[in-house]
């Protein structure tokens, strides 16, 4: 057997297992949306509001450019006090509405203050790539539950397409998210999930950044997927199960569905070895299952209210 094909034989159940994440961040998702409605968490007043969209953005690539200029012109350790901040803030807005159906709000706001505070400190001392996968999944669930109640269905596709388009220009043309992949990494920090192909694999033992691994040719030890690439479609995915008045779950579970189909197409590009943009294929397979759940269902593109 060749060597490529052992490193290909060797991919396909760390690729299942990072499929699982995106069943597992997108349910969780979906469970906890009504939630979320309950205390008030949506980002924004009007869910149809094309302006919304200019406001995401725009903070978008301001983060970016920030993020990128502090890892070329400062010192790096800003960044992470930056993205450690952002992660306290997300994870204490998942648990607090959960904890407040169960204990008292003064409680509830105690035990989630004391979890968030535990996550970053874990990801301070011990930033292994199991602790930064277990906060992935808190923030991606809280990202994608807070967005997904705050954009109608309609928004949220055009949201994917642009980022689909610019996620493509800045891996391929730019390459300036390789760049900051580099940057989060070295940082051990949860904007990218890990996904190792062996055991004994330790992220804190690993010394050199994508960017290097790729041209000296390394067998990679582990897959990595930004988190966004899962949040992103998973948005449109909480988006359905809101605003899809029958049937909501349905096209929800469509969504996935067509996602995972995505995913799937790119890993079988990723493979080969060479960095891809994921929300081309993801997002393309989140919007198709959107469709065709639509069509098939209802004979129309069920919950797409056009802006006013």
């Amino acid at each position: 057997m060749s060597n490529e094909k052992k490193e290909r034989g060797s991919s396909v159940f760390p690729m299942f297992l990072m499929g699982g994440l995106f069943i597992v961040i997108h349910s969780l998702s979906m469970l906890i949306t009504q939630p979320f409605e309950a205390t008030g968490l949506d980002v924004f007043e009007n869910p149809n509001d094309p302006t919304n969209l200019l406001v995401f953005f725009i903070t978008m690539l301001v983060v970016t450019l920030t993020i990128l200029l502090i890892a070329k012109f400062w010192k790096k350790q800003f960044i992470q006090v930056i993205i450690l901040g952002s992660i306290a803030y997300t994870s204490f807005f998942v648990f607090y509405p959960l904890l407040s159906f169960v204990v008292s709000a003064d409680l509830a706001l105690l035990i989630s203050i004391s979890a968030a505070a535990i996550l970053v400190a874990a990801l301070i001392k011990y930033p292994e790539w199991y602790v930064i996968d277990l906060t992935g999944i808190i923030v991606g669930v809280g990202a994608i539950g807070i967005f997904g109640i705050s954009l109608s269905i309609f928004l949220v596709i055009v949201l994917l397409i642009g980022l689909a388009i610019y996620d493509a220009i800045s891996v391929y043309k730019t390459k300036h998210m390789i760049d900051l992949a580099d940057a989060v990494m070295d940082l051990k920090l949860p904007v990218m999930l890990v996904v190792p192909k062996a055991r004994q694999y330790s992220l804190l033992k690993q010394t050199k950044g994508i960017k290097e691994k790729i041209e000296d040719k390394e067998e990679r030890e582990a897959f990595f997927l930004g988190l966004g690439d899962i949040v992103m479609p998973g948005i449109l995915v909480v988006s359905a199960l809101q605003n899809v008045p029958d049937n909501g779950l349905l096209v929800a579970l469509s969504v996935m569905i067509g996602t995972l189909v995505g995913f799937a197409v790119l890993m079988s590009v990723v493979i080969k070895g060479k960095p891809q943009a994921g929300l081309p294929y993801l997002c393309s397979g989140a919007i198709l299952g959107y469709v065709v759940s639509s069509y098939l269902l209802f004979g129309e593109l069920a919950g797409l209210v056009l802006p006013i």
